[in-house]
């Protein structure tokens, strides 16, 4: 499987590079007053506002860097009838491309229920690296918000 590599603080994460639509330049967004935390805006994605979330903001209560290495990552984000709706990620070295087999990735022993997103981990000699489940990223009162019907190209 190929895995797109990223950082929340000083540690590593991957997400399942199928998932993955695009990966952009952090972008210019506009913010969402009242958004709750880790919304970080909206962003123009080839003519369609699509909403980003920070991930640093809302794993780790503060903002991902303003650095050349930080992406925002569009992926297919699965509503609750399965359809996939665009979402944009905000994630620091955003960069790498690592090839692993899933079985390579074990369950940490560890199970955070406020972290349903955190899946299992792998070892290499840098570290851990977790896998993000970018599925179970949002709350649904979250998922309500950003992904109302008028947010959603046709």
């Amino acid at each position: 499987m190929l895995f797109l590599l990223f950082q929340l603080g000083n540690d590593r994460y991957v997400l399942d590079a199928s998932r993955v639509v695009e990966v952009l330049p952090l972008l210019e967004l506009k913010q969402i007053p009242h958004a709750p935390k880790g919304v970080a805006g909206l962003f123009n994605y080839r003519g369609h506002p699509v909403p980003a979330v920070d991930l640093s903001q809302l794993t780790l209560d503060q903002p991902a860097g303003q650095r050349l290495s930080t992406r925002i990552i569009v992926v297919n984000y699965p509503d609750q009838t399965g359809k996939n709706l665009l979402l944009g990620l905000i994630a620091e070295h955003a960069t790498e491309m690592i090839r692993r087999e899933s079985k390579d990735f074990v369950d940490s022993g560890v199970n955070l229920g406020v972290a349903p997103y955190l899946g299992p981990v792998m070892m290499d000699g840098k570290g851990v690296i977790q896998w993000v489940h970018e599925q179970r990223l949002l709350s649904e009162k979250v998922r309500d918000l950003l992904f109302s019907e008028r947010m959603q190209p046709a």
